[in-house]
Order: C-alpha cells, then structure tokens, then sequence
C-alpha cells in the first residue's frame, strides 16, 4: 500500500478518515481487473410494494461462515473469500486493527448505476466496529447526510450541535472539531468524490445519525467497483 496522507472529516455524529490513492494507481488497475474476473457477480432483486425490481448494480456477499447479512429483505448468498478480497482483509487488518469478517461488493457498471440513501445499521453489524469502504475504477460522488429519522439504542444522546434540519444550528462545534460548511452549518449535507484507490474509513457511531448514497451521473461511462468491509455478528450453527 502506498503511504498516502490521511484526512479526518468530522460532523456532529460522523467521523470518517480518508487516504486519497491507499492503492497506487497500477496496482488499483490490477486489482480491478483481478476482482472483476474472480468474484462472481450477480445482479440481486428486491420486492417494494408487491413489485420485483433488480438492483441497479451487480453484487457479491463475502464472508466467514456464518456471517449471513439481510438488507431490503434480500437474503444474500455467502461467498467465500476470493484471494485478492482475502489478501486485503488482512491490509486492512494491519491498518486498523480490526477484523473484518465479511464483504460486500458493488459493481457500477456505468453511470447509471446507483445507490439510494441509506445508513449501514442492519441488526447483524456489530455496531462498534468501522466500516472500511475501497473503491476502484471510475470516480463516484459519496454524498451524506444526516437521517431524516435518526434510528438509535436507547440512551444514546444525541451529538452536540446535531440537527436533521441544518438551516436551526450553525457553526463550528467545539466539542468535536467538526469542520463546516461555507454556509456555516456542521450538518448540511456534503460530497466526497471517491477516486480510484481511494480507502474510507466510517467510524461508529456515523450509522445512527447520518445516511449516505452513490447517485446516479449519466456523463460516467466508465465502471467502479466498490468493497466494504464489515463485522458481522455471526449466527449460531444450526441444529
């Protein structure tokens, strides 16, 4: 891995790090191209209001055994792991200090390719590990912000100077060092452009408070991979 600098983004219930070119760009190209051939990629369906509509991207379930993941009531088949996936399992390891026993991978085949707004907080994710997120290919927008509906454990308080409503609470946060917007407020929502090897570290608590999205940009022809790395509690063995 390359010795890119990292950067700390921080909001009022958000704390991300970045490292801009984690992979040097000719071992990113290999690794794509590893990736794209090795993990079998399907293209998943889910069911909303009594109609089946296939995802717009193709993806793949990573993980050790018994390490099952449910998200929009799709059960995902569990792959095991792939050796390029399996060799950075262990860099991030090394990075973070954390093992990551399951994967999920996206395919953006092209612009059209999306993901809506949503927060990774499904019952199964151990809510005090990161999510380490790499992508590869094409440069995506990564947009935030905080939920509309903040899901949360009981007796989690609310972040100093949180708001779902941005335009009611403005300026910096001295508690967290948040850095804000040009228009004055921590919470406003934001984009990161998530360039080829780039490495997105998404601290806890991130999940309950604030959503994130890839949306769609007709002008990208080119695709992006996507790899993020989770601790799923393991399901106990059957019988």
């Amino acid at each position: 891995m390359s010795s890119a600098t990292e950067r700390l983004i921080e909001r009022p219930g958000l704390r991300l790090i970045h490292w801009p070119a984690w992979i040097p760009p000719d071992e990113a190209e290999a690794l794509e191209r590893q990736l794209g051939a090795e993990v079998p990629w399907k293209q998943e369906a889910i069911t909303l209001f009594g109609r089946c509509h296939p995802l717009p991207r193709l993806t793949c379930w990573m993980g050790d055994p018994g390490c099952g993941y449910r998200y929009s009531g799709l059960e995902n088949v569990l792959e095991p792991w792939s050796p390029a996936a399996e060799q950075l399992r262990r860099q991030l390891q090394a990075l973070t200090g954390w093992r990551f026993n399951s994967l999920l991978l996206n395919r953006y085949r092209d612009g059209c390719d999306a993901m809506g707004w949503h927060a990774d907080d499904e019952p199964e994710l151990d809510p005090a590990a990161p999510i380490a997120s790499l992508s590869l290919g094409a440069s995506r927008d990564f947009r935030l912000r905080p939920r509309p509906s903040p899901r949360r454990p009981p007796g989690l308080r609310e972040p100093e100077g949180y708001s779902i409503n941005p335009g009611t609470k403005s300026g910096p946060n001295p508690g967290t060092g948040a850095t804000c917007t040009s228009t004055g407020s921590c919470c406003a929502p934001f984009n990161l452009k998530l360039a080829h090897g780039d490495l997105l570290l998404m601290e806890p608590p991130s999940q309950w408070w604030w959503q994130h999205a890839v949306p769609r940009r007709q002008r990208v022809q080119q695709e992006r991979l996507n790899l993020t790395f989770r601790v799923v509690r393991p399901s106990p063995p059957a019988g």
